[in-house]
């Protein structure tokens, strides 16, 4: 016998979807509840039953992100073959994805947070916690490449690590200000200027 029961009457892929736009375009605190049932064509009380409430919903949808739209560092950093090719692909890959027309610009994790208030200081830590694990990846890209021969023996990764960090975050904060790929591109290559030089350290990726 079929089992019973009222279906959803929505996709909730593409819900999940549609609301991961609205965090990403306005932060958590900047999306109310409203907004984000108007774009994921449901009621209060769906959205509840699908996603267990605002918060809910949210990290549900910063785990989609980094699925789809907020891949390209893992990507980067786990396919490239060296050290120095992860990171600037990490940089040059992201930087694309931040200034693509038709999406929010910059990095969902890193400004979907960036105003909070007592109520939502789990929402911050959250994505704290989010930010501090793509500086460990990359730290652990950077241990790797000194055991692999693509660095100095005796790189500080930790230093390096927060060093291209701090320049992705940028970049993210650059294209949401309205900086273009090429604007961002000529930061890249500053950044890459910089890497600890060895005896087979390839030019800069174009």
């Amino acid at each position: 016998m079929a089992e019973r029961g009222r279906p959803r009457a929505f996709d909730r892929t593409h819900a999940l979807r549609r609301a991961m736009e609205v965090f990403w375009e306005h932060g958590y605190e900047g999306s109310s509840m409203s907004d984000l049932t108007a774009a994921m064509g449901i009621n209060s009380p769906s959205l509840y039953a699908a996603f267990g409430g605002k918060e809910a919903l949210f990290r549900e949808a910063i785990s989609l992100y980094g699925e789809t739209d907020g891949g390209y560092t893992q990507r980067a950093l786990r396919e490239e073959p060296t050290a120095r090719a992860g990171i600037e692909a990490m940089l040059r890959d992201n930087a694309i994805a931040y200034t693509v027309a038709d999406k929010p610009h910059g990095c969902m994790v890193v400004l979907a947070g960036t105003t909070y208030t007592t109520r939502s200081e789990s929402i911050r830590d959250f994505l704290i916690e989010k930010r501090r694990e793509t500086t460990l990846d990359i730290r652990e890209r950077l241990d790797r490449g000194v055991t692999e021969g693509d660095l100095p023996a005796a790189t500080d990764t930790a230093a390096l690590a927060g060093f291209y960090t701090t320049v992705l975050y940028g970049l993210s904060i650059q294209a949401r200000d309205g900086a273009s790929l090429a604007e961002l591109s000529l930061s890249i290559d500053c950044a890459m200027r910089v890497w600890p030089a060895t005896e087979t350290t390839p030019p800069t990726r174009r």
